[in-house]
């Protein structure tokens, strides 16, 4: 069996657009409009670019000009010369607290400047009110947030053990047990924000983000953008991930948490396989997959993996929204009662070199941060 690890590329017709300080998005257009280059979609593509995740990637002149010591930022935390990461709009710069203890942060600094318009600006408060109002142990944690004459400043925890993924293909062993473990974390993760009205809408391997090098259970959910508050199934904005993105969000239904379960199945697909389940260079073929959930156990990567881990995938991958498992079901699966010593038996180490493949071309090609479909083709007839 063939398999194409590759990140799905933009299809034609598809421009960078604006959505917030943090992220790139695309738009599905259609018409002279959607060939035009211009100066303005140049620069957008710039959010395109990695600025995740409050990890170090080098060092650049991070500090000085971005701050005022006497300003009510920098009263509190003093600006690092090491800079984690860049966006359009946003530098993601290392800091210190000048509270006793000295504790290392990182800071998202978003530059006030004329492109940076009102609609990004209430995006950047939603995020903001969404990470203030949740405390959790497996969430990164937003410590402050400044509003300045030039700049806003996001004071976040700083995770300087990198990406779950990366940490996992580095493995020389890896089981089903261990696979179990980092699952029970992001549902535990989900159930608290699903029980508390709050959606992700951007759930992915890059989102999950490891605090220490040396502890591989440490994780923490980031990146909350798109995160939004709801009731039941009211939202309808097309945002989200290629070959993440549930299926009632590509057909322009309402929907509500039930999305991120529909993603989080996506990646323990991959955690237990090594590969995702809808992968196509083609958005449309990859869009129609996605929609019938036509994917596969192949058995030359699955037969390692138990009955009771395939069965929770297929409850999560379930096209109707309404027949899924939400995070608290899937905490009560079968697979969770399975005895510990069994699933240690369960060598994957076919699925570590699967991953690795899968996790070099995703890194090689870039992530594609998010995508937006426009409303009049959203109503189930996109393809």
């Amino acid at each position: 069996m063939f398999l194409h690890f590759a990140a799905p590329r933009p299809p034609r017709g598809h421009r960078p657009t604006r959505r917030s300080p943090r992220t790139a998005i695309y738009q599905i257009e259609r018409g002279p409009r959607a060939r035009r280059a211009s100066a303005r979609t140049a620069r957008l593509r710039e959010q395109h670019t990695r600025h995740k995740h409050y990890h170090s990637q080098g060092s650049k002149d991070g500090g000085g000009e971005r701050q005022d010591a006497n300003s009510d930022f920098g009263r509190k935390y003093k600006l690092d010369d090491k800079e984690l990461g860049t966006g359009a709009f946003s530098t993601v710069v290392l800091a210190t607290s000048k509270a006793e203890g000295a504790q290392k942060v990182a800071v998202k600094c978003i530059r006030k400047t004329p492109d940076l318009k009102k609609e990004d600006v209430d995006s950047l408060h939603e995020e903001v009110a969404v990470l203030r109002s949740v405390e959790h142990p497996n969430i990164v944690k937003l410590h402050d947030f400044f509003e300045e004459k030039k700049m806003y400043y996001m004071v976040i925890e700083l995770m300087e053990g990198g990406e779950l993924f990366e940490r996992i293909v580095k493995k020389t062993f890896y089981n089903e047990m261990d696979a179990r473990g980092l699952v029970r974390i992001l549902l535990d993760a989900l159930a608290y924000l699903h029980g508390r009205g709050i959606v992700h809408r951007d759930l992915k391997p890059e989102n999950l983000l490891l605090k220490s090098p040396f502890n591989d259970f440490d994780i923490k959910l980031a990146d909350f953008g798109f995160a939004k508050k709801v009731e039941g199934k009211s939202l309808d904005t097309q945002c989200g991930t290629p070959g993440y993105v549930a299926p009632e969000i590509l057909k322009g239904k309402k929907y509500g948490t039930a999305v991120d379960m529909w993603s989080c199945g996506v990646i323990i697909y991959i955690l237990l396989g090594g590969y995702p389940p809808f992968h196509d260079d083609n958005h449309a073929i990859l869009y129609r997959k996605i929609k019938a959930a036509d994917y596969a156990f192949d058995p030359q990567y699955w037969d390692q993996v138990s009955d009771d881990a395939k069965d929770l995938i297929r409850k999560m991958l379930m096209v109707d929204p309404d027949k899924r498992l939400t995070a608290s079901q899937a905490l009560r699966h079968p697979w969770f009662l399975v005895g510990d010593h069994e699933l240690v038996s369960r060598n994957l180490v076919k699925t570590l070199d699967t991953m690795r493949k899968f996790n070099a071309r995703r890194k090689f090609r870039g992530t594609v941060k998010g995508i937006i479909l426009s409303n009049k083709l959203a109503k189930g007839t996109l393809f």
